[in-house]
Protein backbone atom coordinates (compact mmCIF):
# COMPACT_ATOMS: atom_id res chain seq x y z
CA UNK A 1 0.00 0.00 0.00
CA UNK A 2 1.49 3.86 -0.81
CA UNK A 3 1.18 6.62 1.73
CA UNK A 4 -2.27 7.97 0.78
CA UNK A 5 -4.22 4.79 1.05
CA UNK A 6 -2.61 4.73 5.16
CA UNK A 7 -2.86 8.64 5.58
CA UNK A 8 -6.48 7.84 7.49
CA UNK A 9 -5.00 5.71 10.19
CA UNK A 10 -1.94 7.77 10.22
CA UNK A 11 -3.28 10.94 13.03
CA UNK A 12 -4.63 8.22 15.49
CA UNK A 13 -1.18 5.89 15.36
CA UNK A 14 1.23 8.32 15.75
CA UNK A 15 0.15 9.83 18.98
CA UNK A 16 -1.03 6.36 20.18
CA UNK A 17 2.60 4.90 19.33
CA UNK A 18 4.46 8.20 20.90
CA UNK A 19 2.68 8.65 23.67
CA UNK A 20 3.61 5.51 25.62
CA UNK A 21 7.23 6.44 24.25
CA UNK A 22 6.83 9.94 26.47
CA UNK A 23 6.40 8.15 29.88
CA UNK A 24 10.29 6.52 29.49
CA UNK A 25 11.93 9.40 28.69
CA UNK A 26 14.13 11.48 31.21
CA UNK A 27 12.18 13.99 32.53
CA UNK A 28 13.23 17.71 31.49
CA UNK A 29 13.03 18.90 27.81
CA UNK A 30 12.99 15.44 26.36
CA UNK A 31 9.15 14.85 26.71
CA UNK A 32 8.31 17.50 25.51
CA UNK A 33 10.09 18.03 22.34
CA UNK A 34 9.05 14.20 21.65
CA UNK A 35 5.20 15.05 22.45
CA UNK A 36 5.88 18.13 20.17
CA UNK A 37 7.59 16.36 17.18
CA UNK A 38 4.12 13.82 17.27
CA UNK A 39 1.96 16.55 17.40
CA UNK A 40 3.47 18.20 14.41
CA UNK A 41 3.74 14.96 12.49
CA UNK A 42 -0.16 14.32 13.41
CA UNK A 43 -0.94 17.85 12.12
CA UNK A 44 1.14 17.20 8.86
CA UNK A 45 -0.58 14.27 8.54
CA UNK A 46 -4.24 16.21 8.92
CA UNK A 47 -3.54 18.46 6.21
CA UNK A 48 -2.57 15.73 3.37
CA UNK A 49 -5.75 13.80 4.87
CA UNK A 50 -8.02 17.23 4.08
CA UNK A 51 -6.40 18.11 0.32
CA UNK A 52 -6.93 14.21 -0.61
CA UNK A 53 -11.05 14.63 0.89
CA UNK A 54 -11.21 17.74 -1.44
CA UNK A 55 -9.48 16.22 -4.12
CA UNK A 56 -11.62 12.94 -3.93
CA UNK A 57 -14.62 12.83 -6.72
CA UNK A 58 -16.22 10.69 -3.75
CA UNK A 59 -15.96 13.49 -1.21
CA UNK A 60 -14.82 10.92 1.01
CA UNK A 61 -12.09 8.43 2.13
CA UNK A 62 -12.78 4.98 3.53
CA UNK A 63 -10.35 3.14 5.01
CA UNK A 64 -11.12 -0.53 6.51
CA UNK A 65 -9.49 -1.65 10.02
CA UNK A 66 -7.91 -4.79 9.55
CA UNK A 67 -9.26 -5.02 5.69
CA UNK A 68 -12.39 -6.24 6.99
CA UNK A 69 -15.31 -4.47 5.14
CA UNK A 70 -17.99 -2.26 7.24
CA UNK A 71 -20.58 -2.98 8.68
CA UNK A 72 -18.87 -5.87 10.22
CA UNK A 73 -15.25 -4.04 10.61
CA UNK A 74 -14.57 -1.14 11.59
CA UNK A 75 -14.36 2.30 8.94
CA UNK A 76 -12.78 5.36 9.33
CA UNK A 77 -14.44 7.45 7.08
CA UNK A 78 -13.14 11.17 6.06
CA UNK A 79 -15.39 13.89 4.36
CA UNK A 80 -15.13 17.69 4.58
CA UNK A 81 -16.80 17.88 7.84
CA UNK A 82 -14.51 15.92 10.04
CA UNK A 83 -11.38 16.99 7.84
CA UNK A 84 -11.83 20.18 8.90
CA UNK A 85 -12.32 19.55 12.39
CA UNK A 86 -9.20 16.90 12.11
CA UNK A 87 -7.26 19.79 11.11
CA UNK A 88 -8.30 21.89 13.80
CA UNK A 89 -7.54 19.44 16.63
CA UNK A 90 -4.37 18.88 15.21
CA UNK A 91 -3.03 22.77 14.51
CA UNK A 92 -4.73 23.14 17.79
CA UNK A 93 -1.89 20.77 19.50
CA UNK A 94 0.68 21.80 17.69
CA UNK A 95 0.97 25.58 18.98
CA UNK A 96 -0.66 24.12 22.33
CA UNK A 97 2.86 21.57 22.68
CA UNK A 98 5.80 23.76 21.96
CA UNK A 99 3.48 26.74 23.86
CA UNK A 100 3.48 24.62 27.17
CA UNK A 101 7.19 23.85 28.15
CA UNK A 102 7.18 27.16 30.65
CA UNK A 103 3.84 27.22 31.78
CA UNK A 104 4.08 23.50 32.19
CA UNK A 105 7.66 24.47 34.27
CA UNK A 106 5.46 26.64 37.02
CA UNK A 107 2.42 25.04 37.16
CA UNK A 108 3.23 20.89 37.09
CA UNK A 109 5.30 18.93 39.06
CA UNK A 110 8.89 18.35 37.52
CA UNK A 111 7.98 14.72 38.44
CA UNK A 112 5.07 14.74 36.10
CA UNK A 113 6.01 15.99 33.19
CA UNK A 114 6.88 13.53 31.23
CA UNK A 115 3.05 11.57 33.00
CA UNK A 116 1.33 15.22 31.53
CA UNK A 117 2.58 15.16 27.52
CA UNK A 118 1.79 11.40 27.60
CA UNK A 119 -1.62 12.09 28.51
CA UNK A 120 -1.97 15.59 26.57
CA UNK A 121 -1.01 13.28 23.46
CA UNK A 122 -3.70 10.66 24.47
CA UNK A 123 -6.23 13.45 24.88
CA UNK A 124 -5.62 14.79 20.99
CA UNK A 125 -5.86 10.93 20.09
CA UNK A 126 -8.98 10.50 21.45
CA UNK A 127 -10.62 13.55 20.35
CA UNK A 128 -9.05 12.46 16.86
CA UNK A 129 -10.26 9.28 16.84
CA UNK A 130 -13.87 10.83 17.96
CA UNK A 131 -13.96 12.38 14.75
CA UNK A 132 -12.55 10.18 12.35
CA UNK A 133 -14.22 6.69 13.20
CA UNK A 134 -17.37 5.90 10.83
CA UNK A 135 -18.18 3.47 13.95
CA UNK A 136 -20.93 4.63 16.64
CA UNK A 137 -19.29 2.40 19.17
CA UNK A 138 -15.64 3.58 18.21
CA UNK A 139 -17.13 7.26 18.86
CA UNK A 140 -17.89 6.38 22.67
CA UNK A 141 -14.50 4.30 22.89
CA UNK A 142 -12.44 7.62 21.55
CA UNK A 143 -14.40 9.74 23.64
CA UNK A 144 -13.69 7.90 27.04
CA UNK A 145 -10.27 8.12 26.16
CA UNK A 146 -10.21 11.66 25.95
CA UNK A 147 -12.23 12.42 28.38
CA UNK A 148 -10.31 10.17 31.41
CA UNK A 149 -6.52 12.09 30.40
CA UNK A 150 -8.48 14.80 30.22
CA UNK A 151 -9.89 14.52 34.08
CA UNK A 152 -5.87 13.76 35.03
CA UNK A 153 -5.11 16.46 32.90
CA UNK A 154 -7.12 18.90 35.07
CA UNK A 155 -6.21 16.99 38.40
CA UNK A 156 -2.42 18.31 38.03
CA UNK A 157 -3.12 21.92 38.35
CA UNK A 158 -3.61 21.03 42.21
CA UNK A 159 0.18 21.93 42.77
CA UNK A 160 -0.94 25.49 41.92
CA UNK A 161 -4.84 25.53 43.29
CA UNK A 162 -6.32 22.14 44.95
CA UNK A 163 -9.84 22.89 43.62
CA UNK A 164 -8.91 21.65 40.78
CA UNK A 165 -9.37 18.13 41.91
CA UNK A 166 -12.96 18.55 42.78
CA UNK A 167 -12.95 20.68 39.60
CA UNK A 168 -11.78 17.25 37.89
CA UNK A 169 -13.88 15.51 40.20
CA UNK A 170 -16.85 17.09 39.26
CA UNK A 171 -16.23 16.79 35.68
CA UNK A 172 -15.56 12.87 35.88
CA UNK A 173 -19.01 12.71 37.43
CA UNK A 174 -20.73 15.18 34.70
CA UNK A 175 -18.42 13.39 32.07
CA UNK A 176 -19.71 10.03 33.26
CA UNK A 177 -23.04 10.39 33.15
CA UNK A 178 -23.12 12.01 29.54
CA UNK A 179 -21.07 9.09 28.41
CA UNK A 180 -23.35 6.57 29.96
CA UNK A 181 -26.56 8.21 28.18
CA UNK A 182 -25.01 8.15 24.98
CA UNK A 183 -23.77 4.90 24.66
CA UNK A 184 -27.21 3.50 25.98
CA UNK A 185 -28.67 5.74 22.93
CA UNK A 186 -26.05 3.71 20.79
CA UNK A 187 -27.18 0.50 22.77
CA UNK A 188 -30.63 0.98 21.88
CA UNK A 189 -29.58 1.82 17.96
CA UNK A 190 -27.73 -1.20 18.07
CA UNK A 191 -31.26 -3.33 19.28
CA UNK A 192 -32.89 -1.54 16.56
CA UNK A 193 -30.51 -2.25 13.48
CA UNK A 194 -28.05 -4.63 14.64
CA UNK A 195 -25.43 -2.71 12.95
CA UNK A 196 -22.58 0.07 14.70
CA UNK A 197 -21.79 1.87 11.69
CA UNK A 198 -22.51 4.88 11.01
CA UNK A 199 -23.75 4.65 7.18
CA UNK A 200 -25.22 1.58 7.77
CA UNK A 201 -27.42 2.76 10.40
CA UNK A 202 -28.50 5.98 8.35
CA UNK A 203 -30.02 3.40 5.83
CA UNK A 204 -31.04 1.18 8.14
CA UNK A 205 -32.84 3.95 10.54
CA UNK A 206 -34.77 5.27 7.61
CA UNK A 207 -38.57 4.17 7.98
CA UNK A 208 -38.01 2.84 11.38
CA UNK A 209 -40.18 5.19 14.43
CA UNK A 210 -39.96 2.62 16.85
CA UNK A 211 -39.83 3.89 20.53
CA UNK A 212 -36.72 1.90 20.74
CA UNK A 213 -35.28 4.56 18.25
CA UNK A 214 -36.88 7.71 19.82
CA UNK A 215 -35.94 6.84 23.26
CA UNK A 216 -31.80 6.29 21.41
CA UNK A 217 -32.31 9.70 19.96
CA UNK A 218 -33.33 11.57 23.14
CA UNK A 219 -30.22 10.15 25.40
CA UNK A 220 -27.92 10.67 22.54
CA UNK A 221 -28.91 14.32 22.39
CA UNK A 222 -29.01 14.42 26.35
CA UNK A 223 -25.42 12.23 26.18
CA UNK A 224 -23.73 15.19 23.53
CA UNK A 225 -25.45 17.78 25.15
CA UNK A 226 -23.78 17.19 28.64
CA UNK A 227 -20.43 16.38 27.13
CA UNK A 228 -20.29 20.00 24.91
CA UNK A 229 -21.48 22.39 27.62
CA UNK A 230 -24.87 22.55 26.27
CA UNK A 231 -26.88 25.30 28.18
CA UNK A 232 -28.54 24.28 31.09
CA UNK A 233 -26.10 21.43 31.27
CA UNK A 234 -22.44 23.18 31.58
CA UNK A 235 -22.03 23.48 34.90
CA UNK A 236 -18.86 21.21 35.55
CA UNK A 237 -17.29 23.57 32.28
CA UNK A 238 -16.10 26.78 34.61
CA UNK A 239 -14.38 25.03 37.26
CA UNK A 240 -12.53 22.50 34.61
CA UNK A 241 -11.33 25.53 32.49
CA UNK A 242 -10.58 27.71 35.65
CA UNK A 243 -8.59 25.46 37.38
CA UNK A 244 -6.75 23.41 34.97
CA UNK A 245 -3.27 24.10 34.08
CA UNK A 246 -3.01 27.24 31.72
CA UNK A 247 -1.84 25.07 28.80
CA UNK A 248 -4.50 22.30 29.33
CA UNK A 249 -7.42 24.92 29.73
CA UNK A 250 -6.12 26.42 26.15
CA UNK A 251 -6.30 22.93 24.67
CA UNK A 252 -9.45 22.18 25.86
CA UNK A 253 -11.13 24.77 25.54
CA UNK A 254 -10.38 25.14 22.22
CA UNK A 255 -11.16 21.33 21.15
CA UNK A 256 -13.01 19.56 23.23
CA UNK A 257 -16.51 21.48 23.02
CA UNK A 258 -15.61 21.54 19.39
CA UNK A 259 -15.76 17.81 19.19
CA UNK A 260 -18.70 17.29 20.80
CA UNK A 261 -20.54 19.48 18.67
CA UNK A 262 -19.23 17.39 15.38
CA UNK A 263 -20.66 14.50 17.06
CA UNK A 264 -24.02 15.98 17.05
CA UNK A 265 -24.16 16.92 13.80
CA UNK A 266 -22.66 13.47 12.64
CA UNK A 267 -25.56 11.85 14.47
CA UNK A 268 -28.65 14.24 13.48
CA UNK A 269 -27.66 14.65 9.92
CA UNK A 270 -25.44 11.45 8.58
CA UNK A 271 -27.44 8.74 11.08
CA UNK A 272 -30.77 10.00 11.64
CA UNK A 273 -31.59 12.46 8.71
CA UNK A 274 -34.34 14.91 8.32
CA UNK A 275 -37.08 11.94 8.05
CA UNK A 276 -36.69 10.88 11.72
CA UNK A 277 -40.38 11.93 13.54
CA UNK A 278 -37.93 13.62 16.02
CA UNK A 279 -35.67 15.89 14.07
CA UNK A 280 -38.25 18.87 13.80
CA UNK A 281 -39.30 19.35 17.12
CA UNK A 282 -35.14 18.73 18.04
CA UNK A 283 -34.11 21.84 16.50
CA UNK A 284 -37.05 23.77 17.17
CA UNK A 285 -37.90 23.36 20.84
CA UNK A 286 -34.24 22.30 22.47
CA UNK A 287 -31.61 23.42 20.26
CA UNK A 288 -32.88 26.85 19.12
CA UNK A 289 -34.21 28.11 22.67
CA UNK A 290 -31.24 26.70 24.59
CA UNK A 291 -28.41 28.44 22.27
CA UNK A 292 -30.22 31.67 22.63
CA UNK A 293 -30.74 30.92 26.60
CA UNK A 294 -27.18 29.94 26.78
CA UNK A 295 -25.48 33.08 24.32
CA UNK A 296 -27.46 35.21 26.72
CA UNK A 297 -27.44 33.91 30.26
CA UNK A 298 -23.58 32.66 29.91
CA UNK A 299 -22.46 36.20 28.47
CA UNK A 300 -24.50 37.85 31.70
CA UNK A 301 -22.05 35.44 34.04
CA UNK A 302 -19.26 36.09 32.03
CA UNK A 303 -19.50 40.22 32.46
CA UNK A 304 -19.22 39.61 36.88
CA UNK A 305 -16.52 37.29 37.27
CA UNK A 306 -13.38 38.46 38.94
CA UNK A 307 -11.43 35.57 37.15
CA UNK A 308 -10.37 35.72 33.73
CA UNK A 309 -10.06 31.62 33.02
CA UNK A 310 -13.47 31.65 34.31
CA UNK A 311 -15.03 34.58 32.21
CA UNK A 312 -14.01 32.59 29.19
CA UNK A 313 -15.19 29.88 30.58
CA UNK A 314 -18.74 31.02 30.44
CA UNK A 315 -18.23 33.06 27.37
CA UNK A 316 -17.51 29.61 25.63
CA UNK A 317 -20.51 28.18 27.05
CA UNK A 318 -21.97 31.13 25.06
CA UNK A 319 -20.43 30.48 21.77
CA UNK A 320 -21.84 26.89 22.32
CA UNK A 321 -25.03 28.55 22.12
CA UNK A 322 -23.95 30.31 18.72
CA UNK A 323 -23.24 26.34 17.41
CA UNK A 324 -26.22 25.36 18.42
CA UNK A 325 -28.28 28.60 16.71
CA UNK A 326 -26.84 27.84 13.24
CA UNK A 327 -27.69 23.70 13.50
CA UNK A 328 -31.32 24.43 14.87
CA UNK A 329 -31.97 26.18 11.34
CA UNK A 330 -31.37 23.18 9.70
CA UNK A 331 -30.47 24.68 6.82
CA UNK A 332 -27.22 24.29 4.66
CA UNK A 333 -26.60 28.01 5.38
CA UNK A 334 -27.08 27.45 9.32
CA UNK A 335 -25.24 24.14 9.25
CA UNK A 336 -22.41 25.90 7.37
CA UNK A 337 -22.34 28.43 9.86
CA UNK A 338 -21.87 26.03 12.56
CA UNK A 339 -19.36 24.34 11.17
CA UNK A 340 -17.12 28.25 10.30
CA UNK A 341 -17.93 28.83 13.81
CA UNK A 342 -16.61 25.55 15.02
CA UNK A 343 -13.61 26.42 13.58
CA UNK A 344 -13.15 30.28 14.36
CA UNK A 345 -14.41 29.71 17.87
CA UNK A 346 -10.98 27.22 18.49
CA UNK A 347 -8.93 30.33 17.45
CA UNK A 348 -9.74 32.65 19.53
CA UNK A 349 -10.39 30.97 22.23
CA UNK A 350 -7.23 29.59 22.07
CA UNK A 351 -5.65 32.53 21.16
CA UNK A 352 -6.75 33.82 24.72
CA UNK A 353 -6.23 30.81 27.14
CA UNK A 354 -2.89 31.31 25.90
CA UNK A 355 -2.82 34.76 26.86
CA UNK A 356 -3.76 34.31 30.25
CA UNK A 357 -1.56 31.26 30.20
CA UNK A 358 1.52 34.02 29.97
CA UNK A 359 0.21 36.03 32.73
CA UNK A 360 0.18 33.42 34.63
CA UNK A 361 3.83 32.47 33.90
CA UNK A 362 4.70 36.19 35.12
CA UNK A 363 2.25 37.29 37.68
CA UNK A 364 1.22 33.60 39.23
CA UNK A 365 -2.93 33.98 39.24
CA UNK A 366 -5.07 34.64 36.57
CA UNK A 367 -7.43 37.29 38.23
CA UNK A 368 -9.03 40.39 36.70
CA UNK A 369 -6.04 42.27 39.37
CA UNK A 370 -3.33 40.49 37.97
CA UNK A 371 -4.31 41.68 34.54
CA UNK A 372 -3.59 45.53 35.78
CA UNK A 373 -1.39 47.39 33.90
CA UNK A 374 -0.16 44.86 31.75
CA UNK A 375 0.00 46.86 28.47
CA UNK A 376 3.36 48.29 30.07
CA UNK A 377 4.72 45.35 31.51
CA UNK A 378 3.69 42.95 28.82
CA UNK A 379 2.67 44.98 25.30
CA UNK A 380 3.19 41.46 23.38
CA UNK A 381 0.88 39.59 25.30
CA UNK A 382 -1.72 42.67 26.26
CA UNK A 383 -2.34 43.04 21.96
CA UNK A 384 -2.63 39.02 21.87
CA UNK A 385 -5.27 39.50 24.12
CA UNK A 386 -6.69 42.53 22.91
CA UNK A 387 -6.89 41.51 19.14
CA UNK A 388 -8.48 37.47 20.32
CA UNK A 389 -10.71 39.51 22.31
CA UNK A 390 -11.77 41.66 19.39
CA UNK A 391 -12.36 38.43 17.28
CA UNK A 392 -14.51 37.13 20.00
CA UNK A 393 -16.72 40.61 20.00
CA UNK A 394 -16.99 40.05 16.19
CA UNK A 395 -14.99 42.55 15.08
CA UNK A 396 -14.32 42.97 10.78
CA UNK A 397 -11.39 41.59 9.54
CA UNK A 398 -11.11 39.08 12.12
CA UNK A 399 -12.83 35.10 12.19
CA UNK A 400 -15.14 36.39 14.62
CA UNK A 401 -17.15 39.22 12.25
CA UNK A 402 -16.77 36.03 9.98
CA UNK A 403 -18.73 33.48 12.21
CA UNK A 404 -21.65 36.18 12.92
CA UNK A 405 -21.66 37.23 9.37
CA UNK A 406 -22.40 33.51 8.46
CA UNK A 407 -25.35 32.80 11.47
CA UNK A 408 -26.90 36.72 10.51
CA UNK A 409 -27.15 35.23 7.12
CA UNK A 410 -28.63 31.82 8.03
CA UNK A 411 -31.05 33.64 10.68
CA UNK A 412 -32.68 36.16 8.27
CA UNK A 413 -32.74 32.95 5.08
CA UNK A 414 -34.32 30.80 7.52
CA UNK A 415 -37.51 33.00 8.60
CA UNK A 416 -35.72 33.64 12.23
CA UNK A 417 -35.04 37.50 11.97
CA UNK A 418 -35.63 38.02 15.33
CA UNK A 419 -32.39 35.05 15.80
CA UNK A 420 -30.35 37.77 13.82
CA UNK A 421 -31.11 40.92 15.90
CA UNK A 422 -30.28 38.44 19.30
CA UNK A 423 -27.06 37.55 18.01
CA UNK A 424 -26.26 41.28 17.66
CA UNK A 425 -27.66 41.89 21.28
CA UNK A 426 -25.53 39.12 22.68
CA UNK A 427 -22.01 40.20 20.66
CA UNK A 428 -22.56 43.99 22.47
CA UNK A 429 -22.38 41.87 25.92
CA UNK A 430 -19.31 39.93 24.62
CA UNK A 431 -18.04 43.35 24.50
CA UNK A 432 -18.73 44.19 28.02
CA UNK A 433 -16.89 41.50 29.45
CA UNK A 434 -14.27 41.90 27.00
CA UNK A 435 -13.21 45.42 27.52
CA UNK A 436 -13.86 45.41 30.90
CA UNK A 437 -10.43 43.34 30.59
CA UNK A 438 -8.75 45.56 28.28
CA UNK A 439 -9.44 48.47 30.30
CA UNK A 440 -7.39 47.05 33.17
CA UNK A 441 -4.51 45.88 30.88
CA UNK A 442 -4.78 49.73 29.09
CA UNK A 443 -5.73 52.27 31.55
CA UNK A 444 -4.85 51.26 34.84
CA UNK A 445 -1.60 51.70 36.50
CA UNK A 446 0.55 48.14 37.46
CA UNK A 447 0.88 46.97 40.76
CA UNK A 448 4.44 48.36 42.04
CA UNK A 449 4.39 45.47 44.83
CA UNK A 450 2.25 42.53 46.74
CA UNK A 451 1.23 39.55 45.08
CA UNK A 452 0.17 41.07 41.22
CA UNK A 453 3.22 43.04 40.93
CA UNK A 454 4.57 42.06 37.17
CA UNK A 455 8.72 42.29 36.21
CA UNK A 456 8.86 44.46 33.59
CA UNK A 457 9.38 41.84 30.89
CA UNK A 458 7.23 40.01 28.70
CA UNK A 459 6.58 36.25 28.02
CA UNK A 460 9.42 33.88 26.87
CA UNK A 461 9.68 33.63 23.04
CA UNK A 462 8.65 29.93 23.19
CA UNK A 463 4.88 30.91 24.08
CA UNK A 464 4.80 34.54 22.56
CA UNK A 465 5.30 32.60 19.18
CA UNK A 466 2.86 29.77 19.36
CA UNK A 467 0.70 32.52 20.45
CA UNK A 468 1.06 35.23 17.64
CA UNK A 469 0.32 32.47 15.79
CA UNK A 470 -2.55 31.82 16.62
CA UNK A 471 -3.69 35.64 16.60
CA UNK A 472 -1.98 35.82 12.90
CA UNK A 473 -4.98 33.31 12.51
CA UNK A 474 -7.80 34.91 13.86
CA UNK A 475 -6.58 37.92 11.04
CA UNK A 476 -5.62 35.62 8.62
CA UNK A 477 -8.89 33.61 8.24
CA UNK A 478 -11.39 36.43 9.29
CA UNK A 479 -9.98 38.00 5.68
CA UNK A 480 -9.33 35.00 3.38
CA UNK A 481 -12.54 32.88 3.90
CA UNK A 482 -11.33 30.56 1.35
CA UNK A 483 -10.44 27.15 3.29
CA UNK A 484 -13.30 27.86 6.45
CA UNK A 485 -15.92 29.15 4.55
CA UNK A 486 -15.89 26.98 1.44
CA UNK A 487 -14.84 24.23 2.78
CA UNK A 488 -17.90 24.14 5.67
CA UNK A 489 -20.28 25.37 2.80
CA UNK A 490 -19.15 21.94 0.69
CA UNK A 491 -18.99 19.86 4.03
CA UNK A 492 -22.79 21.67 4.89
CA UNK A 493 -24.10 20.47 1.53
CA UNK A 494 -22.95 17.51 1.74
CA UNK A 495 -24.00 16.70 4.99
CA UNK A 496 -27.93 17.98 4.15
CA UNK A 497 -27.98 15.79 1.07
CA UNK A 498 -27.01 12.49 3.70
CA UNK A 499 -29.52 14.06 6.29
CA UNK A 500 -32.69 14.48 3.53
CA UNK A 501 -32.59 18.16 3.15
CA UNK A 502 -32.30 20.13 -0.02
CA UNK A 503 -28.25 21.13 -0.81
Amino acid sequence: MNFAEQLPVLPIITPLVMAPVTLLLPKGRAPWAWATLASWLTFAACVFLLREVSASSAGFISYHLGDWAPPLGIEYRVDLANALVLLLVSGIASLVFPFAYRSVQLEIDERQSSLFYGALLICMTGLLGVTITGDAFNVFVFLEISSLSTYALIAMGARRDRRALTASFNYLVMGTIGATFFVIGIGLLYQATGTLNMADLHDKLAGNHSRVVDAGFAFIVVGMGLKLAMFPMHLWLPNAYTYAPSAVSAFIAATATKVAVYVLIRFLYSIFGFDFSFMGSAFTFVLLPLGLAGMFVASFVAVFQDDVKRMLAYSSVAQIGYMLLGLSFATVEGLTASLVHVFNHALMKGALFMAVACVVLRAGSHSVEAFAGLARRMPFTTWAFILSGLSLIGVPLTVGFISKWYLLQAAFAAGHWYAGFLIVASSLIALLYVGRIVEVMVLREPAEEGKYAIPARDAPLSMLIPMWIMVAANIYFGVNTELTGEIARRAAEALMMVAGGAP
